[in-house]
């Protein structure tokens, strides 16, 4: 399987700090955010990854460069202009060639893909997404699924929240999804989502996961890696 790292928000909530920098190479303790996601796909056995990438992708391309002195061949899908989260993943759709993972390149979290993998070929699904119970679901699109895990609703950032269920951005598709997107600009959770209802498939884990897209957010995940490096793999 290979993966398909989602790395080209402008990440105007994190303001100042992104200015010069693109969210996904944001430190956590030492390293770029971006840098613990390849390690951890490569620590799992996918190798060959793809970046897409929009907002400073000079900076993402000469820290990995092809990704050898990471253990992974990495090939860069720059965006001329905004193409959303479908829409991104469409423009790498030459680097996939089967069954495929999908990964926000601002989320620190210690998901265990390979479980993830087996629980989408169990199902025979056409999407698997990972999803997890919040204590603030606020901000994040809200899931409701049958005792099996199918996604029966799903609702990106509701006014109102009816469970505390959310979706991770983590993703396993089939190749075949690929043909529903069209070119352009076209994101998952607004417009393909909604049509493959019936298709999709939710993995629940309780591992650890932060979106680092808030000041607040992003704090506070330093702060967890400081307080337990041993569990995210770090030797403080």
């Amino acid at each position: 399987m290979k993966a398909v790292i989602m790395a080209g928000g402008f990440g105007s909530r994190l303001r100042p700090l992104t200015d010069k920098l693109p969210k996904p190479m944001m430190p956590i303790i030492d390293k770029p955010i971006l840098h613990y996601i390849v390690d951890r796909l490569v620590a799992g056995g996918i190798k060959d990854i793809a970046m897409t990438l929009g907002y400073m992708p000079e900076s993402i391309i000469s820290y990995f460069g092809d990704g050898s002195a990471y253990g992974a061949k990495i090939r860069y899908f720059i965006e001329d202009k905004p193409l959303g989260t479908a829409g991104g993943v469409k423009n790498a759709s030459k680097f996939i060639d089967g069954p495929f993972l999908v990964m926000s390149g601002d989320a620190f979290t210690t998901i265990d893909i390979n479980e993830m993998h087996a629980f989408h070929i169990a199902r025979g699904a056409k999407v698997t997404m990972a999803v997890k119970t919040v204590d603030n679901p606020r901000g994040y699109g809200e899931v409701e699924t049958d005792s099996n895990g199918k996604v029966l609703e799903f609702r990106e950032k509701p006014k109102v929240y009816k469970s505390k269920l959310i979706n991770m951005g983590i993703y396993i598709m089939e190749r075949e999804v690929l043909d529903m997107i069209p070119r352009g600009k076209y994101d998952f959770s607004n417009d393909l989502f909604p049509r493959l209802l019936g298709d999709i498939y939710s993995y629940r884990s309780d591992c650890y996961w932060s979106d680092i897209g808030t000041l607040p957010s992003y704090y506070a995940t330093n702060m967890d890696v400081a307080a337990a490096p041993a569990m995210f793999g770090y030797n403080i």
